[in-house]
């Protein structure tokens, strides 16, 4: 059964590379090999 989450988050920054966190409530649902599609929607830009 397929589940659905929204998530709104900030960018943040690990190094050189820009990164999306994921709450940790969702680990016992994002399992090694767990197929996941993401969207990503930009609401406001930084400037």
């Amino acid at each position: 059964m397929p589940y659905q989450f929204t998530i709104t988050k900030k960018i943040a920054k690990h190094g050189n590379q820009v990164i999306i966190r994921i709450p940790e409530i969702l680990k016992n649902k994002l399992k090694l090999g767990t197929l996941a599609q993401v969207t990503i929607e930009i609401i406001k830009d930084s400037l």
